[in-house]
Formats: structure tokens, sequence, C-alpha cells
């Protein structure tokens, strides 16, 4: 039985190279797969998921327009024993909007197909994105991927940095960056520079 899979985090906690591991694992076996990332996240190329550790793959692209469920439907089919993948795997999660992954629970439990999505929890003012919270409500598996704050707690919060290294309290929901402009904090360290 397909099951729908949630791996969260912060940033820099490893989840593009936990999903490319997948992705390998099930290729590895003979298997087909299909990666899709945030079409609005172009750090590294159009298209790529891409690790830290300097790993990547090709991928289809999403935007909120798009219908995961009919695309992964329409896929060819080889023959009536075989599923037309055998899995999908979704970078940047938080993107999705709750339509889409109401279509991944589709994909699950009427095409059978099992869904890794991974993505961040929170933005940079503690608020949940509209994916991760479809997903935290109705994923039938919730893995934490864990990374550490500067002072070695667990980080589960993110904050966002302006050019002159002041915290961003408020904007808007997604400012596309990296290490230039996010740290992962623990929720004291996050709650010292934002809540207060």
């Amino acid at each position: 039985m397909a099951q729908l899979y949630f791996y969260y985090s912060s940033m820099n906690a490893g989840k593009s190279t936990t999903l490319l591991q997948s992705a390998y694992n099930y290729r590895e076996r003979g298997m087909k797969t299909k990666i899709y990332t945030a079409a609005l996240d172009d750090r590294f190329g159009l298209g790529k998921v891409t690790s830290r550790l300097g790993i990547s793959s090709d991928a289809e692209l999403f935007t909120p327009d798009t219908d995961l469920y009919q695309q992964i439907d329409d896929l060819p089919q080889i023959n009536s024993t075989q599923k037309k993948i055998d899995c999908l795997l979704i970078d940047e999660a938080q993107f999705l909007t709750k339509v889409q992954v109401k279509q991944l629970t589709n994909i699950v439990d009427k095409l059978n197909i099992p869904v890794l999505t991974y993505g961040i929890r929170t933005d940079f003012q503690g608020e949940p994105f509209v994916g991760s919270q479809y997903l935290l409500a109705w994923a039938d598996k919730l893995i934490e991927l864990k990374t550490v704050c500067h002072c070695g707690h667990k980080a589960n919060f993110v904050v966002r940095f302006d050019k002159h290294g002041n915290a961003v309290k408020q904007g808007a929901q997604v400012d596309v960056g990296g290490n230039e402009k996010y740290e992962s904090m623990c929720r004291v360290h996050f709650s010292s520079l934002v809540w207060n």
C-alpha cells in the first residue's frame, strides 16, 4: 500500500540530499521515479534539485497551477501489471497549494504510487507554509530531518536577514535564498530576533 511521506525541517538539514538518495535507491533497483521542484526556486538552475553536497538531478517544475495528479495519471504505462512510475518525489514541498497536496493524496490512494515530499515547515516569521500545513495534516508518515542552531540545540526555525545582517520581521513569505539570507536557529534564538 502506497503512502504519502513528508520529510520536514528547517534549512540546511539535508532535505535535497535525502531526496536525491531516495531517488537513487529506487533507480538502482531498476524502478522509475519522477522528481518535481518548485519553479520559483532557480538558484541552482531551472528544473534542478541540488544538494549543498554538490549532487543534483533534473526535475520537472511545478507552479501553483500544475495539476500533479493529472500529469502523473497521463504518464504512459508500459503494461497492465507495471506502475507508470514507482515513486514520486517533491522538493520544496512547502510551495505546494492545498489543492496540490490533495492531488498527492489521490496519487497515493488512487494510483497506488508512493509520494515522498521534502520541505520547510515554517517561514521566517514562524508561520506555516500552506503546503507544509496540509502535508503535516494529511501525510501518512511525518519524518523530521534535524539540523543545529549555532548554540548546538536543535534548529527548527529559520531567520531571514537583510543585506545589513538585521533580522527581517515582516515582508513577503517567499524570498528565495540560501545561506546569504537565511539561518536556521533554535526557538530561543529565533524568538529573541523575530518575536521580541
